[in-house]
């Protein structure tokens, strides 16, 4: 997992979030090579309709498990092997919401995630957008991934585990902006609209909520439906409501790659 980093406070662009997921999945580069990556014109797909806050559009294709697309297609992409799901305690099911402060106020806590693949050229990632009580970003460097792995408050933080999960967002609640109130957790298939490939191409994706200061659970939720005409999931979000958080365990998602995801959230992308 190499990191790159997005600090720039000036607008983002397609193209410069587009190259960081190239950049990613390539090998060793040299100066020519980091030249033509940056020349490339890569392919976008057509979004779909815009949703309110609190809903995604329904899935309209049924759930399977088979492969979609061909896997000659795609090259050079890391395999992640498979790995086992940690004890999962406390599940909730999809659209379950539930308090998280039931014993007092949360310092710090981790969202630990982790999932399998059906298709080895599926490569998954983790990002998480810090939004307002609209629903949007509250401002472009807003969101936190592989690429900007730090909230410009320092709150939010992205990781790469190697223990039992995948890939971790720890959520440091006394620096977080108070602006903040809510903080959505995105899966997304990297390259995934340029190589067809999509979430019916995974399994065994969960989301655990971690108290650090106890190290114990406070909820966790398991998928249990993958659809083929999504390729970022919205697996979960915690939430400020009545002054208290709350998590939402989501489970559903849209055909957007990252950045389309950050244009739904209100990064402005040119």
């Amino acid at each position: 997992m190499v990191n790159v980093p997005m600090k720039s406070t000036a607008p983002l662009t397609r193209q410069t979030i587009l190259s960081i997921n190239q950049i990613k999945v390539q090998g060793p580069k040299s100066s020519q090579d980091i030249a033509s990556i940056n020349s490339n014109a890569l392919q976008t797909s057509t979004a779909p309709a815009s949703h309110d806050n609190n809903s995604f559009p329904a899935q309209t294709s049924a759930p399977s498990s088979a492969c979609q697309g061909p896997a000659s297609s795609v090259q050079n992409v890391p395999t992640q092997a498979s790995k086992p799901i940690p004890q999962l305690i406390h599940t909730v099911q999809k659209g379950q919401k539930v308090p998280l402060e039931v014993s007092g106020k949360l310092s710090t806590i981790k969202a630990c995630l982790g999932w399998n693949t059906t298709n080895s050229n599926c490569d998954v990632d983790v990002s998480a957008f810090l939004l307002n009580s609209t629903g949007k970003v509250i401002g472009d460097t807003w969101f936190v991934f592989y690429g900007q792995t730090q909230s410009p408050d320092s709150s939010t933080v992205f990781r790469v585990d190697a223990g039992a999960d995948r890939e971790i967002i720890s959520v440091d609640f006394t620096k977080l902006n108070p602006a903040v109130a809510k903080i959505v957790f995105v899966l997304t298939i990297n390259e995934a609209l340029e190589k067809k490939l999509n979430f019916s191409m995974l399994k065994d994706a969960y989301i655990r909520i971690i108290d650090v200061p106890t190290n114990n659970e406070l909820v966790s939720f398991k998928m249990d439906e993958y659809y083929s005409n999504v390729t970022s999931m919205m697996i979960g979000e915690i939430y400020i409501h009545n002054g208290a958080w709350k998590f939402n365990a989501i489970g559903n998602g849209v055909a957007r790659d990252l950045a389309g995801l950050c244009e739904l959230y209100g990064v402005q992308v040119i």
